[in-house]
């Protein structure tokens, strides 16, 4: 079955804004400095953006709204000030297929865009106390810190092009650590400091404050299984091997009602404004 054909480029001259905010965004660069491929996702992506604002457009909520002059001033401003001179901005816009009258025309555009979607969302239902306890209820594991473990550690790698650091020499090493340590915990920085091989070691092994997730594997299960105060057996990563140093638990913290509630305002809020938005826009297309 054969693919269909690819839909022509908008017209308008506009279009062009919305390409060059495409590449821009998705790649840092110029319309005319990608490849075939990375042009090809940035026309998609214009396309898309140009027919979502021309049918905005499109909407009797647009009629309503006036851009003052000095606002669009404003963002022509906000763009010519990227530039070191006038010529080199008249320069880039006609390389981008544009000029300062249409670039003045796309800011317009998207700035009625903007009010208008920004109109639609103030349509949406308001948030009561009720939905704002509900959500806490529901979602509670939001609204916990985790728990925090402050560490030191000491390291000695695995590399086998040093004979120091075989495996075998770099085991015997890192046991003989753990005998002068003997569990001795005030003792474990200045060891650290003179045995690691790890950058740490010139801050005598301190790792900081850790949640669950941020270190190996072997060394963060290691770690939140110790007292605190407590030192770690020998304990083997990709990397070599370790012994860890539980200073402080941290325990999580659950946030009440009355701490979250304002985040929990803001986040219902934006979810129902951006419902309301699609809602509108599905309805328009079907109106349109």
């Amino acid at each position: 079955m054969n693919a269909p054909p690819p839909r022509p480029t908008p017209p308008l001259a506009e279009y062009r804004y919305h390409l060059l905010r495409a590449a821009s965004e998705r790649f840092q660069t110029t319309p005319g400095a990608l490849d075939a491929e990375r042009l090809a996702q940035a026309e998609r992506q214009a396309r898309r953006t140009f027919e979502l604002e021309s049918l905005v457009l499109s909407s009797p909520e647009a009629r309503d709204i006036l851009i003052p002059e000095s606002r669009l001033d404003e963002a022509v401003l906000a763009i010519r000030q990227r530039y070191p001179d006038e010529d080199r901005f008249l320069a880039d816009l006609t390389a981008n297929g544009l000029d300062a009258a249409t670039l003045r025309r796309s800011l317009q555009r998207e700035l009625v865009f903007d009010a208008v979607m920004q109109q639609v969302g103030t349509r949406a239902e308001p948030v009561s106390e009720l939905d704002e306890q509900l959500f806490h209820e529901l979602h509670r594991e939001r609204f916990i810190t985790p728990e925090r473990r402050a560490a030191r550690h000491i390291l000695i790698t695995v590399n086998d092009d040093f004979a120091d650091n075989r495996r075998e020499a770099a085991l015997a090493r890192i046991a003989t650590v753990a005998a002068q340590l003997k569990g001795q915990a005030q003792r474990f920085g200045a060891l650290a400091r003179q045995y690691s091989e790890c950058p740490t070691a010139t801050e005598e092994g301190r790792l900081g404050a850790v949640t669950r997730g941020q270190l190996y594997p072997e060394l963060d299960t290691a770690l939140f299984l110790l007292a605190e105060g407590e030192i770690s057996g020998v304990l083997e990563s990709e990397i070599g091997f370790h012994l860890l140093l539980c200073e402080r638990i941290e325990p999580g913290v659950e946030i009440g009602f009355k701490q979250a509630r304002a985040k929990i305002h803001s986040v219902i809020a934006a979810r129902r404004r951006l419902n309301r938005q699609k809602s509108w826009l599905a309805e328009l297309r079907q109106a349109t």
